[in-house]
């Protein structure tokens, strides 16, 4: 039985022409070695898996190689070439940092350093993983490193370059290793299944490219893991399978859910794809990288940055004509909020409903929110400042008038006067309720000045609303303005402070369409003011008179009498009959 070698190891480049996705570096090291411009110390730093080290000793056979060829690649015969390649060779040293990270361990190579090579020209000295040597051992190191024999090279190599002291960075050609782009992976993988005979699909191979993040490595390794399990034909399914990803078509059907904004369909995807055991904050993730595809495909000249196989590529730009721009960018911002948010929330589940809700109501069409806006109902939020902003506070020091105030040839002030101060009567003059029609009741609106009103309603609050809806002026009683007002006050069921306030306090006429409320405190009249928007509809539409109009105002004394306390009650008694004390004191009584 043959030993089994991984793919990572098998097929691990020996000459810098089949390094994968590095061709800036590994060019720039070929023409160092043509123009024999070697530095003593080089610094290999990038992602896991993209050939550091398969660089470094690459690089250190090269140098040492005694028959180069013309393209400056090693020859793989001559001796030194072939005991390296046999792991035999003397030249060139490779040191775990990891497990000798100590002063001792420095100091053994730096020994090491001293002694030449025995074939060819340089000692190569490779350091995996140099970021984790301890401080001291890099202290230590420094002297060797910036002053090195002229036969020894140090390679050093690290995923986690800011670790690394900045005086071992200056000491160093710093070569930064990009990661390999997908289409890269997929034509490596591509060559190595036909060398190893195995049927593969390109959606497959594209999807393990994704998997590996920019390493070679990883691919590798997750192809190898792939052969097993298919036996050798490797299909998108059972990539998709094998390595648990969320399958392209969960994406293409939730995406035509929300464009067509079925709110169902949304939840009832989400639901299978958490049944067959995918992570949230994946779920979501997957959903905002899909629509920043389906952005990218919407032009040709980005279209280039979405590497996918070319039928998954054409069904992105079929559907990307469908989705505006405005909509993926909100799709996206969405999707992003709810990505950033995932882990904070507690209802997890929720979160995600709640944001394809969100993502099935960016379709709506123009036409579609303005029909909504005209239907809609206002918050009561809105209705309460709207209904604050027509209350008429204290009198204020008195200002003029500015130029473009309503004229009081309207309504003259004389009869708005006669009106508010004269007793219940039946009827109103004709003509001044056409007046007041027009302008409703709002006294503010009409310009009439609080200095002609008596000294009572000059600290009244006057509430009333300027765009009323006329239901008519018919006229009505006392008795039956405070039965409204109870039947009002008795469909009250959440609001029990208001309700309270309505039923200790009953509204007393002072016109045909003015009444006035006399309240306790500053609290009662804020319960009053808050709510007028829905007492003064209540009674308007009631009472069929669209000019009603409330005064809240707080009494000078109390409009009802408080509880008293035992003391208080025992203090207004002796008062009255000072006997009282004296018999409190001869027998020691107290208040209990």
């Amino acid at each position: 039985m043959d030993t089994f070698i991984v793919s990572a190891r098998k097929y691990r480049p020996s000459t810098f022409r089949s390094v994968v996705g590095q061709e800036a570096l590994t060019t720039t090291l070929k023409n160092a070695i043509a123009g024999n411009k070697l530095a003593h110390a080089y610094l290999f730093s990038g992602p896991r898996g993209v050939g550091k080290t398969t660089c470094a000793r690459i690089f250190a056979k090269t140098i040492n190689c005694l028959s180069p060829l013309h393209d400056h690649e090693a020859c793989n015969e001559c001796e030194s070439c072939v005991a390296f390649n046999e792991q035999r060779s003397y030249n060139i040293h490779e040191l775990d940092a990891a497990s000798n990270n100590g002063v001792d361990d420095i100091r053994s190579l730096i020994d090491q350093v001293r002694v030449p090579p025995q074939i060819g020209r340089y000692k190569v000295y490779i350091i995996d993983e140099v970021h984790m040597l301890s401080q001291s051992a890099f202290n230590s190191f420094l002297k060797t490193l910036e002053e090195p024999p002229a036969h020894a090279i140090f390679i050093l190599a690290t995923t986690e370059k800011h670790k690394i002291i900045p005086t071992i960075l200056s000491r160093c050609q710093v070569y930064d290793f990009n990661r390999i782009n997908i289409g890269d992976i997929v034509a490596h993988l591509q060559y190595v299944a036909k060398q190893e005979e195995v049927n593969t699909e390109p959606e497959a191979l594209n999807i393990i490219a994704q998997k590996a993040d920019g390493g070679m490595r990883d691919a590798l390794s997750i192809f190898d893991q792939t052969v097993s399990y298919t036996g050798g034909n490797i299909t998108y399914k059972a990539v998709i399978e094998n390595l648990n990803v969320l399958d392209y078509e969960y994406y293409f059907r939730l995406s035509d859910a929300i464009i067509k904004g079925s709110v169902v369909d949304c939840l009832l995807l989400l639901n299978d794809i958490l049944n067959r055991g995918f992570e949230g904050q994946y779920i979501i993730s997957g959903i905002a990288s899909h629509f920043r595809d389906l952005l990218v495909c919407k032009d040709p000249a980005t279209a280039v940055l979405f590497q996918v196989g070319a039928s998954i590529r054409e069904r992105y730009i079929a559907m990307a004509k469908n989705c505006s721009n405005e909509l993926l960018y909100q799709a996206i911002g969405i999707a992003n909020d709810c990505d950033l948010n995932y882990r904070q929330s507690r209802n997890k589940r929720l979160l995600l409903e709640l944001t394809l809700i969100r993502l099935c109501q960016l379709q709506e069409t123009p036409e579609t929110v303005t029909e909504k806006k005209k239907t809609a109902i206002k918050p009561i939020e809105a209705e309460k400042e709207r209904s604050k902003s027509t209350v008429i506070e204290k009198e204020q020091p008195k200002q003029e008038q500015p130029k473009t105030a309503v004229k009081a040839e309207a309504t003259p002030l004389s009869t708005v006067a006669e009106t508010l101060q004269k007793p219940h009567s039946k009827a109103v003059k004709p003509e001044n309720a056409e007046k007041l029609k027009k302008k409703s009741i709002s006294l503010s609106g009409m310009g009439v000045s609080l200095s002609s009103l008596t000294t009572e309603q000059k600290t009244d609050n006057i509430v009333s609303e300027p765009e009323a809806e006329m239901l008519g002026s018919n006229l009505f009683t006392e008795e039956e303005l405070i039965a409204v007002w109870n039947e009002y006050s008795k469909k009250l069921k959440k609001e029990k402070l208001l309700k309270n306030t309505m039923s200790l306090y009953l509204p007393k006429m002072v016109s045909d369409v003015l009444f006035e409320v006399e309240v306790n405190s500053e609290i009662n009249k804020q319960y009053l003011t808050d709510n007028s928007y829905a007492i003064l509809t209540f009674l308007r539409e009631k009472l069929k008179n669209g000019d009603i109009t409330m005064i809240i105002k707080i009494a000078e004394g109390n409009a009802i009498k408080k509880a008293l306390t035992s003391r208080e009650i025992f203090d207004e008694m002796a008062e009255k009959n000072p006997s009282l004390l004296k018999l409190s004191d001869e027998f020691g009584l107290e208040l209990s």
